[in-house]
């Protein structure tokens, strides 16, 4: 401790705590506070814990503090932003839903790209969803093999650590926080046209058709398009019914001297179905309370959370009660036991449609046109209530041409979907050794026993209503799911720590089993009784399923840590898996890594550098191994080698089974090398802080369909098939730009670059065409493989295409312009992918007195999206469909110069024209708070009270209105629920 007298003031410092200054006066109490940037962050890694300057691998730490700013349901919605080369979606804007995520570019083609989530040192199979993010206590991200390598086959695409809050010794503490929110669609919705535009472009739509498709003369298309208008739009029962302008007919709305909708014509009703579906204002509400002391020897940690939390689409929501309690107790000098438990029930109600069926509403109530009314109209346009004199819901009885039967306000209402998770979790541990000298031979040595279960049941409901919609002929329809999840990790772990003068040991050996088990079971029936959904009172069973999956590991593992004065650091890890998915004589996978620190600062040619507080260089390699290989809808294949006969085939009243698969015995790991450069830096008495690395990861034999003829009864089969490589450049710049005072500002900027090659298929087949989407070698993963637009032929508004001729070796001979889309569509380009060229985030923190604000943004630059439903709402395939505004600046006669070619309906080209720039920069949160001046709290009896508002989500920038940059990583967009934004408010208090 140091002392400083100045102008009769003492200044009083010590290593690792905040310096206080104080007037010098008889009796002065001075109380020193933990000045966290001035310690050596301790992160928890990989079976342990390490400092932060002496890891040789990569890895991010997130603390509770970051976590709590945002108003989350599930923690992986927090992980963004918070660390460099870790891409997240914006995940469904569906209460409870997680985000998406990827760590240091795509892992793999057939195989999971999802990290492993490991909870209090054990990998995690419950539920995101039904951890509280308050009991969160920090997230560490492990992005390369030094990193992530003991954790064998699972840890191939990066580990997520998750450490929940542990008691602390002292006085009990105890912790209520409350927030309360309101949430609204953070997107804004596509620019579409209104009703009068509308139909402007379906006639024109219908009289283009007459002209280029039919040969008529523009005179006589006109009259013909205004005689189908009716038809068209207004269905066969009532043609006038949804004809919205009730002072023109629909043979008359279209005045035939100019060919436009006439300008004094008044709508009767404007409703649309948007705005019908969506909340403005979905209430949230969180409560937290935790209770947190101990002992020297023992200490314990509990805590209760209540969540409830409404959807922005009618009739969803999510509702969650969770309990933990952790409790670690030191017994004696040389034995050690602690216990975590966490409780968890939650309900989630949702809309079970996706993508564009007519049920979904994201897809018809976004899309349907303007001129349909939600409630059913006399025939003067007024509402016709029931006899409890409400609005009645228009289902389309009346002829409409599009989505009969159909009501997206009705369908919500009247359809029911939930979910409900019973989660617990069991992490336990006893230790025996000690540190301490008293220990002799045996000083440093240690054995951990660690076990570590989750079990989760899930009940699944889905009831299709008997009034309307394609199950009202079947009197409805009800599917009950049950799903049983349990798994178990076993490790035994024996560890031996000692210095001897300047040199530093730490080994590790140990054992671990993992086990895991999943039963389905499923049943249908329909023609039900009305108001009860249950099974029982249907008469007609629909369907009736059950299975399980068995999936285990066994592995022996291995690590060395060694330092010389600090100063240089090496570590190496060896693990062996064996994994249930292959044959027993491809079991086993042996994996390592190696990894190297120096710490430069510490050298005595640094000694005189004063403003480099900490500088360090690192490197390490190793391999992974990969065993999580994707059936074709993106489940998991258990059975990888095995040919399978799935019995669901009756024949007659006999057993019928078919083969599905194909054998082979010579499948096996996946295999990823994982190169690290890095380098650390703390300057100017930690005032600037710099993070670099460079990384370059190699997958070699990609579990993925080796390609067969279609001949054969098979696509292919499963077996070890290319390489890929992924490489690119990390960086974190952060520094507190002013410390005056009581007023802080810190400032931070992530950035990170992900470059994509396939590297190698096969030879039979070194390309992968599927869609839109190519995977070739020599370019990055799902290349855009498309026709090429080359603009609007001025004459007739018809779109143009490029095109090539190829010579006998397939090289391109004449590349030209045609309008014929069939030889355009045999003729595509590569079109690049939506990898970015560079993303990140800048966060920035300031705090002055009792007041703080922070600040979180993100970006990306580069890539693309398709963008399938602005695609759809320029290519429109139906009548009743409704166009985009971009639609409006269309071709119409002779001449016109423009990009958007002549309206069609029923239009099928599908051209880079929809290829969007997915570059985007979004404010992702801004939290404002107030911890209350002490003298204020003390007299309350009160530790202390932090008042706070925060808004999550506020404003994304991108360039289309609608689309969302994040939703994928392949760069295709879907017709899914729109993410939310937040308004929330909390309360803390501290007792």
């Amino acid at each position: 401790m140091k002392f400083y007298s100045s102008a009769g003031t003492l200044v009083i410092s010590f290593i690792g705590m905040q310096s206080q200054e104080v007037k010098i006066k008889p009796n002065v109490k001075v109380v020193l506070h933990s000045d966290s940037e001035q310690l050596d962050e301790v992160m928890v890694v990989a079976y342990g814990t390490a400092k932060k300057s002496s890891f040789t691998g990569s890895a991010s730490n997130i603390d509770s503090k970051k976590l709590e700013l945002r108003p989350i349901t599930n923690v992986s919605k927090g992980l963004e932003g918070q660390t460099t080369g870790l891409l997240t979606t914006s995940g469904s804007g569906q209460p409870g839903e997680a985000s998406k995520i990827i760590i240091r570019g795509y892992g793999s083609i057939n195989a999971s790209q999802d990290p492993l989530y490991v909870v209090d040192g054990i990998p995690f199979d419950g539920d995101l969803s039904s951890i509280n993010p308050s009991d969160i206590e920090s997230m560490t991200v492990l992005k390369d093999a030094s990193a992530g390598a003991l954790y064998g086959a699972r840890g191939a695409n990066g580990v997520v650590m998750i450490t929940t809050k542990q008691g602390k010794e002292g006085k009990t503490k105890v912790s209520w926080r409350s927030t309360v929110g309101w949430s609204s669609r953070a997107l804004k919705e596509y620019d579409m046209v209104d009703q009068k535009d509308f139909i402007q472009l379906t006639y024109e739509g219908l009289r283009n058709d007459y002209v280029f498709n039919g040969g008529y003369d523009w005179q006589t298309a006109s009259m013909a398009a205004i005689q189908d208008l009716g038809p068209t739009l207004g269905g066969n029962k009532n043609a006038e019914l949804y004809n919205p302008f009730k002072n023109y007919t629909w043979d008359t709305i279209i005045d035939p001297t100019t060919g436009k909708v006439r300008e004094d014509a008044v709508s009767a009703w404007n409703e649309p179905w948007m705005d019908a579906v969506q909340k403005k204002n979905a209430f949230r509400h969180e409560h937290q309370l935790s209770i947190n002391g101990g002992t020297e020897k023992t200490k314990y940690m509990f805590s209760l959370g209540y969540l409830d939390e409404d959807g922005i689409l009618v009739g969803t929501g999510f509702q969650r009660y969770n309990a933990r309690a952790n409790v670690s107790s030191q017994v004696n000098d040389w034995f050690k036991a602690g216990l975590n438990t966490s409780l968890s029930t939650s309900q989630q109600n949702f809309s079970d449609y996706d993508g564009p069926s007519n049920s979904n509403v994201w897809y018809s109530a976004q899309f349907m046109a303007p001129i349909y009314p939600m409630y059913v109209k006399d025939a003067d346009g007024n509402n016709l209530l029931d006899s409890n004199g409400n609005p009645q819901l228009d289902y389309g009885e009346g002829g409409r041409p599009q989505y009969s039967d159909y009501n997206p306000l009705g369908g919500l209402l009247d359809d029911k979907a939930d979910i409900k998770n019973d989660v617990a979790g069991v992490r336990t541990f006893l230790a025996f050794g000690s540190d301490k000298e008293d220990a002799g031979w045996a000083q440093g040595l240690k054995l951990t026993l660690n076990f570590g279960a989750d079990y989760r049941n899930q009940s699944r409901k889905m009831y299709m209503n008997m009034h309307h919609g394609n199950q009202a002929k079947a009197g409805g329809l009800l599917y009950k799911y049950n799903t049983r999840t349990l798994s178990y990790t076993f490790n035994q772990l024996l560890t031996w720590n000692r210095s001897f003068g300047l040199h530093n040991v730490d080994v590790m050996a140990g054992h671990e089993f993992y086990s895991y088990e999943y039963s389905y079971l499923e049943a249908a029936k329909s023609n039900l009784v009305d108001g009860i959904l249950e099974l029982r009172p249907g008469t007609t069973l629909q369907s009736a399923d059950s299975y399980t999956n068995q999936y285990r590991v066994e592995s022996w593992l291995g690590r060395i840590n060694y330092n010389f004065d600090e100063k240089y650091y090496l570590s190496a890890s060896l693990r062996s898996d064996g994994s249930s998915r292959f044959h027993k004589d491809h079991r086993w996978g042996t994996f390592w890594s190696i990894g190297g620190n120096w710490r430069v600062s510490k050298e005595a040619f640094m000694s005189e550098v004063e403003w480099v507080d900490n500088l360090s260089v690192k490197l390490s390699y190793g391999q992974q191994g990969n065993d999580n290989i994707l059936n074709s809808d993106g489940t998991v294949n258990y059975y990888a080698w095995q040919s399978l006969y799935p019995f669901d085939l009756p024949n007659g009243t006999n057993v019928g089974a078919i083969i599905s698969s194909l054998e082979n015995r010579d499948i096996t790991w996946e295999k990823s090398g994982n190169l690290n450069v890095g380098i650390e830096a703390s300057l100017f008495n930690n005032r600037l802080r710099i993070n670099a690395e460079y990384y370059n990861k190699k997958t070699t034999d990609m579990l993925l369909s080796y390609p067969m003829a279609t001949s054969t009864g098979f696509s292919g089969y499963n077996a070890n098939v290319g390489d890929m490589r992924n490489s690119g450049f990390e960086f974190e710049v952060s520094g507190t730009l002013i410390q005056h005072n009581d007023f802080k500002w810190d400032l931070t900027f992530m950035g990170s670059t992900v470059k994509n090659e396939v590297l190698s298929l096969t030879k039979e087949s070194p390309e992968i065409i599927s869609g839109i989407y190519s995977i070739k070698e020599g370019m990055p993963i799902n290349t855009f493989y498309m026709v090429k637009s080359a603009g609007v032929d001025p004459a007739t508004g018809a779109e143009l295409f490029w095109t090539y001729d190829k010579d006998e070796n397939g090289n391109i001979t004449k590349e030209y312009v045609t309008s014929n889309y069939n030889k355009a569509n045999t003729t595509k380009y590569y079109l690049g992918s939506r990898i970015p060229d560079l993303y990140g985030s800048v966060g920035t923190n300031l705090s002055w007195k009792g007041i703080d604000l922070s600040v979180l943004t993100t970006y990306s630059i580069g890539g693309k999206i398709f963008d399938g439903l602005y695609e759809a709402s320029m290519n429109i395939m139906y009548p009743g469909n409704t166009w985009n505004e971009h639609a409006l600046r269309r071709w119409q006669n002779p001449g016109d110069i423009t990009d958007v070619p002549r309206i069609e309906i029923g239009g099928t080209n599908r051209t880079d024209r929809f290829l969007i720039n997915a570059s985007y920069f979004a404010i992702k949160n801004i939290t404002l708070g107030y911890n209350l001046p002490q003298n204020w709290i003390r007299k309350a009896g009160l530790g202390s009270v932090r008042i706070f508002a925060s808004c999550d989500n506020l404003a994304l920038f991108s360039h289309l209105n609608g689309i969302d940059p994040q939703y994928s990583f392949d760069g295709s967009t879907d017709y899914s629920y729109a993410p939310n934004k937040t308004y929330s408010f909390g309360l803390e208090v501290n007792f």
